[in-house]
């Protein structure tokens, strides 16, 4: 994983594409990323191909149930953006269908999403899990910060740690899947629950935790790391951690629901969504996810996942429905 996301700090810069053709005239779409990027994704690409598009945010699990309800009469052509899980779990149920896409500009780990779900889906961005402070808060408590999973056990932090449900939300499904893999399911359930102790709040959307961070809401917060890095670059007082043990990441997805009414529409979505420029829109909103298109430039503000300690995150069996269910279901009746 790190030697392929090296290949990212090598992009030659943005390749612009000839604007996509599309027969249908309208897109549905559910978008799992931040608000603002979704907005000038869906505006840059209404520009582009003359396509409305009608879009609603939902968490990655929130979608996840909504087009399983709605298999048989599907009202969503496109799911763009989220932890590439729920993605891998809709493919292996049957809820989503191939693109045909190109995929040859591409990351590796972007190309491995498309492989491990039969070409139903594919890789727009990674992304590493971390811990955020306010260091403020902690300072006045005079509570020492975390450096690791373990330390969020710790009593000192009693009340002051924020994370996601896992249900409703892939960045929280990926840092429970993360502690799974690091330390094992029995050592790991363990943990969480010895982390739940502290927390004070789980929230349904995977990028609250830190933003109450930054508000001084809450002292200690779980996420993805580029969320953190949007609200430090506006000034919050968030310090990041890597945690010592080492952290998953994700890969953000995009996918065509099966039986979508607007397919020629959802096609020319993912095509969009692959191209140099139109991913460059991430740094415009701040959004400082890595690009999996390998002539996408990167932005400065992106962590460097090459310096990372990313475990070998397990996306085939993590990914599955089965192991899903199981895990939510263990940490509604230990966890939670």
């Amino acid at each position: 994983m790190k030697n392929t996301l090296k290949l990212g700090a090598l992009a030659l810069g943005v390749t612009m594409s000839a604007p996509l053709a599309a027969s249908a005239d309208e897109l549905n779409l559910i978008c799992s990323a931040g608000q603002e990027w979704c907005d000038v994704m869906v505006g840059a690409f209404e520009e582009q191909t003359g396509i409305d598009v009608a879009m609603v945010r939902k968490s990655t699990g929130e979608t996840l149930a909504q087009i399983r309800a709605e298999a048989s009469n599907p009202k969503t052509d496109a799911w763009w953006g989220g932890t590439g899980d729920p993605h891998l779990i809709a493919a292996s149920e049957g809820l989503l269908q191939a693109s045909g896409v190109d995929i040859s500009d591409l990351q590796p780990w972007a190309v491995n999403m498309s492989t491990l779900s039969g070409g139903h889906t594919v890789g727009i961005y990674s992304g590493a899990l971390g811990i955020a402070y306010n260091a403020e808060i902690l300072a006045e408590k005079g509570i020492e910060p975390p450096s690791c999973w373990r330390d969020l056990a710790n009593p000192i932090y009693a009340g002051e740690i924020q994370v996601a449900n896992p249900n409703s939300s892939g960045t929280a499904y990926t840092e429970l899947a993360t502690i799974v893999q690091i330390f094992g399911e029995e050592e790991g359930f363990a943990l969480l629950k010895e982390i739940g102790a502290n927390v004070n709040s789980y929230t349904k959307s995977g990028s609250a935790p830190s933003k109450a961070a930054a508000r001084g809401e809450t002292g200690i917060s779980i996420g993805f790391m580029h969320d953190m890095v949007k609200l430090k670059t506006r000034g919050f007082p968030l310090e990041i951690v890597a945690p010592c043990e080492g952290t998953g990441y994700e890969v953000g997805a995009v996918s065509i629901i099966a039986g979508a009414r607007n397919l020629d529409a959802a096609k020319a979505w993912v095509e969009f969504a692959l191209q140099p420029a139109t991913q460059e829109l991430a740094a415009t909103v701040e959004s400082f996810q890595v690009p999996s298109n390998v002539h996408t430039s990167i932005p400065p503000e992106s962590p460097d996942l090459a310096t990372i300690n990313l475990i070998d995150y397990d996306f085939a069996t993590y990914g599955s429905t089965d192991t899903r269910a199981r895990l939510l279901a263990r940490w509604d009746a230990e966890v939670k």
